[in-house]
């Protein structure tokens, strides 16, 4: 039985020959190859600072760190993202403060967060998940009352754009991207930070590599910071990347298009993207009842899906609130499953997916 992948993305001769190049030229550690993505990376964004990473989870905790997140401060961020928003917060010895999402999207529900806000609390950081924009207007507007950082986690929003032609990640103090395997353009494992703020540009470049911008020649240490650098093998991957990204789009689209007309009258609901305002599906995303069962189901026809991951307060050592405390989230833990997805998925195996669905609702 032939199997379809949950996700699937191609590097092709173009990333092989780039790669090539730039071993040939010994650039191979962090230098101007990287430099030549940040730029290209910047000029697509319309953003005036790159600052590449070893992840996009490095990029979380040097953002964290560039504004000067310590011990016993306070950071807000949704229920529903992957560990790696948290995680960044709680290994800077910070506390990790939660919101529950808006009960139709996966969104931070902004309505809930000033009540969460005291004299500790340091910054927002609202998350982007898959490619949904979430209300910065209002997120910035909270954060200014307040004198708060806000930091966007758009690991999985590149290129997604708001209903006012804003890219996501880019309306705030700091936006963190990923450019891991299952993202829209993918150097292997990699990230980045972008900024408009040259003062905090300077910084992230700084954490970056032990606290020095300049590592061939520090005269001091004048703050901490880690190994969290990029290499220019990797940057070569994503340049040629970048040039897919139109034709993903386009053919991401395309899937989320099928599954929701196909499935439209069917027992899976749909947890939507706005694609006609400029959001990007980068997952296919539905609603289940008996989810796990319906995994199993899938899997006997040879499709692979994905059960969502658990929800943040699932974590014991972060010791947060019950999950009573919660309920959008947990209906999204509970019932979410990700469909076959990604920016070289051929829509035939979507088909295929949608015709496992519903033989198997009619059984």
């Amino acid at each position: 039985m032939t199997k379809i992948s949950w996700w699937k993305t191609n590097f092709g001769e173009a990333e092989i020959e780039h790669v090539v190049q730039s071993i040939r030229h010994k650039n191979v550690s962090q230098g101007k190859v990287t430099a030549e993505f940040e730029n290209k990376l910047a000029d697509f964004l319309k953003v005036e600072h790159v600052v590449a990473a070893s992840s996009g989870s490095s990029a979380l905790l040097m953002s964290l760190m560039a504004i000067g997140i310590k011990p016993g401060d306070e950071v807000i961020l949704p229920n529903r993202t992957w560990i790696a928003t948290a995680h960044a917060v709680h290994l800077l010895g910070a506390k990790v403060v939660l919101v529950d999402v808006e009960k139709k999207r996966l969104a931070i529900d902004v309505h809930q967060i000033e009540s969460k806000i005291t004299t500790n609390t340091r910054a927002i950081v609202p998350v982007h998940m898959n490619g949904r924009s979430c209300d910065m207007d209002k997120i910035n507007q909270i954060a200014s009352k307040h004198n708060l950082y806000v930091i966007e986690d758009a690991a999985q929003a590149f290129a997604s754009k708001d209903k006012y032609d804003n890219y996501l990640g880019t309306q705030s103090d700091i936006g963190c991207f990923s450019l891991s395997v299952a993202k829209l353009i993918a150097t292997g494992q990699g990230g980045f930070a972008v900024t408009n703020n040259s003062d905090l540009a300077d910084r992230l470049r700084s954490v970056r590599t032990h606290g020095v911008e300049n590592i061939q020649d520090p005269k001091v240490w004048p703050m901490p910071g880690f190994n969290f650098r990029f290499t220019d093998i990797q940057a070569s991957i994503g340049i040629e990347q970048l040039r897919r990204v139109p034709n993903r789009i386009d053919h991401l689209r395309k899937l989320y298009i099928k599954y929701r007309k196909e499935l439209k009258h069917s027992s899976f609901q749909i947890i939507p993207v706005d694609i006609e305002s400029g959001e990007i599906p980068l997952y296919n995303e539905y609603l289940v009842d008996d989810r796990d069962n319906w995994v199993t189901k899938l899997l006997a026809d040879g499709i692979e899906t994905r059960p969502f991951y658990p929800s943040i307060n699932a974590a014991s050592y972060l010791k947060q609130r019950r999950y009573e405390a919660y309920p959008n989230s947990i209906r999204f833990e509970n019932n979410g499953i990700y469909l076959p997805s990604g920016p070289d998925q051929p829509l035939d195996n979507v088909r295929l997916s949608i015709e496992s669905i519903m033989k198997n609702l009619q059984l």
